[in-house]
């Protein structure tokens, strides 16, 4: 239960912070929290990751549907051969593919705000799916055979 509540938790804060982006900044503007190195940049996102395949929506919203549910089965049917880590990178997973999902279903789109002038604009949720894809990786390399 406590792993749920950590996805959950992601998904909420992914969408409270796209709300309020979405209340106090108009879109394709950009504000300035460190001149240069990091602003606040409304982006409307159709593709997937960098802005890419625009063209496909609704096939990237049916293939998060059917991560977030793999990724239930593991954390339900498979934990016993899942360590912490990979419980917890999963939950970042889930937690940010729900929060995005749930702005493909309503909107059409990915809100993107998250801006350091160097790398495409991104946010919270990705950030998340990153660090779970990133610590899930490490994890599987790392693991120690019983």
């Amino acid at each position: 239960m406590l792993y749920y509540f950590i996805a959950f938790s992601i998904c909420f804060f992914d969408q409270i912070t796209k709300f309020y982006i979405e209340k106090f900044v108009s879109s394709s503007s950009s504000i300035p929290v460190v001149s240069e190195v990091f602003h606040l940049t409304l982006v409307y996102n159709t593709g997937i990751a960098f802005g890419l395949f625009k063209e496909y929506p609704f096939v990237f919203a049916v293939l998060t549907i059917l991560a977030i549910i793999l990724i239930v089965y593991f954390l339900n049917q498979k934990k016993h051969k899942l360590n912490v880590s990979e419980r917890i990178a999963l939950c970042f997973i889930l937690g940010g593919s729900a929060g995005n999902l749930i702005d493909r279903l309503r909107y059409g789109h990915i809100v993107d705000f998250i801006d350091f002038r160097f790398w495409p604009v991104f946010n919270i949720a990705d950030s998340f799916i990153t660090i779970g894809a990133v610590l899930l990786i490490f994890s599987m390399l790392f693991k120690r055979k019983n």
